[in-house]
């Protein structure tokens, strides 16, 4: 699933070209790009935040993207590159070998549907569809949708009115509601002096089976892991999710809920409307979080909170009736 069929690798490259400084053998080639759980012997990595300590030790990449600080943590296997600022070194890198995924450029391979490639599918006006695009049998698409190149959509799905999906694959069984946009580039700049680097999205978004997603939603793809909805997991209306979340099964969030980029969901955890979830975070299985909170740490399981910033359920009332 970490196959990247959206974004058009430019590479290899040799490691030279981006570290002329390094002492290295001037003829090691890096392949890709990836986090430091999926990096291959064959692929750079990178690593600059102890937040990741753990994913680490498990790490097959030969080469990593680290600082002073952070680099002892790294197993003997992986050859740490330290640099000031690993996020600005990462983007140039990214930049070279995906150099069209910081910009989301018009599919031009866009058309009218050829009812005769889609038999068991049944669309209305005006749908376009990318090429190489697979939607399932049973499957229903609504008016006035975009299916950009490459989308997978499986069986028995229901996709609604003024629908934008690029850079996705969705499970069995899943209803996108009206209006949402699923699979563009997400928030990620570098700032530097009078100017904003754009970070380039090479992920994809993941949609698991019996999935909801209600109307106006947005799901930004991965930066360079991937956006994930796991299965039975329901979205109400305007429910925003940033690149690189993970969610996991048989979820609730109700409207207008945030979550900010590379933030991990449990399993059966239900969100109240308006709550803001930072960035980073982990949240465990089995966590209910009240309407209108802002989540600001990590949240373990079993946990009932509520409040700006979140607090335990008993903390809250405390509060209140001071």
């Amino acid at each position: 699933m970490n196959e990247n069929i959206f974004f058009k690798n430019e590479g290899p490259y040799f490691l030279s070209e981006f570290f002329n400084n390094l002492k290295i053998n001037k003829k090691i080639k890096i392949f890709d790009i990836k986090p430091l759980k999926t990096a291959s012997i064959n692929d750079l990595s990178f690593y600059d935040s102890i937040r990741y300590k753990d994913s680490v030790l498990e790490t097959k990449a030969r080469f990593c993207l680290t600082t002073e600080k952070l680099k002892t943590h790294l197993p003997k296997k992986c050859t740490p590159i330290i640099v000031q600022n690993v996020l600005f070194e990462l983007c140039k890198i990214l930049k070279k070998f995906y150099p069209n995924a910081d910009i989301d450029f018009p599919d031009n391979s866009l058309n009218s549907i050829r009812k005769k490639d889609y038999k068991k599918v049944k669309f209305a006006n005006n749908v376009l569809i990318g090429k190489k695009c697979k939607i399932g049998e049973n499957t229903t698409i609504g008016s006035n949708t975009v299916i950009e190149q490459n989308v997978l959509i499986g069986k028995n799905c229901t996709i609604g009115n003024n629908v934008t999906i690029k850079n996705s694959l969705i499970g069995n069984n899943v209803v996108i509601q009206d209006g949402c946009r699923i699979g563009l580039k997400g928030f990620g700049f570098i700032p530097i002096k009078n100017k904003n680097l754009k970070f380039p999205h090479i992920g994809k978004v993941l949609i698991n089976d019996n999935v909801e997603i209600a109307a106006n939603c947005t799901i930004d793809r991965g930066s360079v892991d991937d956006t994930v909805i796991g299965k039975n997991t329901y979205l109400d209306n305007q429910v925003h999710i940033a690149h690189n979340v993970k969610i996991g099964d048989n979820c609730m969030i109700a409207g207008q809920v945030g979550f900010a980029g590379s933030t991990v969901i449990g399993n059966n955890v239900s969100i109240g409307g308006q709550a803001g979830i930072s960035g980073h975070l982990k949240i465990g299985n089995n966590v209910k979080i009240g309407g209108g909170s802002g989540v600001l740490k990590d949240v373990p399981d079993n946990s009932i909170i509520m409040g700006y910033p979140a607090l335990s359920f008993k903390e809250f009332i405390k509060g209140i009736k001071k």
